[in-house]
């Protein structure tokens, strides 16, 4: 007792004889607070090259990565290397990880098929989930995931780059909230690029992004939930009256046992939309169209959106916006994540990143798939 009051006698008498040692001593603290209130976060899997995603956010401060559980260790030497890591942080296996690392939240970086595994994993513990998009890679898979996050109260949610989009969120706040181009009628989404092989992903991504069971399919899921996401967002959760899909293989060379082209049409009561979704394109695209009745908002990319104003007959007035990134934490997913765990963020029903919107997503192209495969209009019980 009488040490440790000599102790604090003494840092009493420095903060009294020496500002500056008051100052440092409040950023120290400071600091220790911070490190305290970091989330605790594992990462499953490292086959999905979308993990740069996390590794570079990390450096954010919102978050720390407490352990990766890869059991391809040649395949982490080259991660613990770019973003100084040691290699005691990769374990064997999830179950490993979580049982040492002790991490409040997993996001997962393995197969679409890995989902699953890793909610079941982590639910009955009560840790967090964030998965890359699609949620699952069947409706059967996503059904079962919901069942465990909902019975053990953890947030599971979906991310998909185009949910941090500036140009989505204004184009939202510009149909929805303000009205500016009338009711939706269509609206027309166009995801993809030249194809996984041709854009040379790694050997690891390629195996299971090219296979109809660990994938879900090619471009019909890959970037077909794209469009299913955003589609369903901008309904406010309403899910489609009908899906028609149409699929093709245009590089059987390159994609032997997926579609690498997807057409899908789905119709609302009052409005359509066709989502294009493709590993053909020449040049890689996220883009959306919203036409109304008064008009259409163009989100060409990230930064660049249009707004066209019907004038007569073919005529229009345009207005080009070029925006920056949206605040923090709606800028990053990982941020985003944190935030939402931390109860920061409440998540809106049918947000982007929800599990209720990713349930009719899955919905969606469960219908997109099954059109696809037996030639006809799949209609969507409500």
């Amino acid at each position: 007792m009488e040490s440790t009051g000599g102790f604090k006698y003494l840092i009493e008498m420095k903060i009294y004889l020496n500002p500056v040692f008051a100052i440092l001593l409040i950023i120290v603290i400071n600091q220790n607070l911070i490190a305290q209130e970091k989330l605790k976060i594992g990462v499953a899997g490292l086959t999905h090259t979308h993990v740069h995603w996390i590794f570079g956010s990390e450096s954010r401060g919102d978050f720390e990565i407490v352990g990766i559980a890869e059991p391809n260790r040649e395949l982490a030497k080259p991660y613990a290397e770019q973003y100084k890591f040691p290699m005691s942080k990769v374990y064997a296996s999830l179950e490993e990880m979580i049982e040492s690392a002790k991490p409040d939240a997993v996001t997962a970086f393995g197969t679409i098929y890995d989902h699953l595994d890793v909610v079941q994993s982590c639910a009955p513990r009560g840790i967090h989930v964030m998965v890359e998009k699609p949620l699952a890679v069947s409706l059967e898979h996503a059904k079962r995931m919901k069942e465990l996050a909902d019975g053990h109260g953890i947030h599971l949610l979906t991310n998909y780059e185009t949910t941090w989009y500036p140009t989505n969120h204004m184009a939202y706040k510009l149909v929805k909230d303000e009205g500016k181009i009338g009711p939706i009628r269509k609206v027309i989404i166009r995801d993809g690029h030249k194809g996984p092989k041709k854009i040379g992903v790694n050997v690891e991504f390629l195996e299971w992004l090219t296979d109809p069971e660990l994938n879900g399919g090619g471009a019909i899921t890959d970037f077909g939930c794209y469009g299913a996401n955003l589609m369903t967002w901008l309904m406010n959760g309403e899910k489609p009256i009908s899906v028609t899909a149409v699929t093709q293989q245009l590089q059987p060379e390159n994609n032997p046992k997926v579609d690498d082209e997807a057409n899908i049409i789905l119709t609302y009561k009052n409005a359509t939309a066709l989502i294009q979704a493709s590993w053909n394109w020449p040049i890689g695209r996220k883009d959306m169209e919203i036409y109304g009745l008064k008009g259409v908002v163009y989100s060409n990319n990230r930064h660049d959106l249009r707004i066209r104003i019907s004038e007569g007959y073919d005529g229009f007035s345009e207005e080009k916006l070029k925006l920056e990134e949206r605040e923090r934490p709606f800028d990053d997913p990982f941020s985003f994540f944190a935030a939402v765990i931390g109860g920061e963020i409440e998540i809106p029903e049918h947000d982007l990143s929800s599990l209720e919107n990713n349930m009719v997503v899955m919905e969606i192209l469960d219908a997109a798939v099954r059109s696809a495969k037996e030639g006809r209009t799949i209609v969507i019980r409500k």
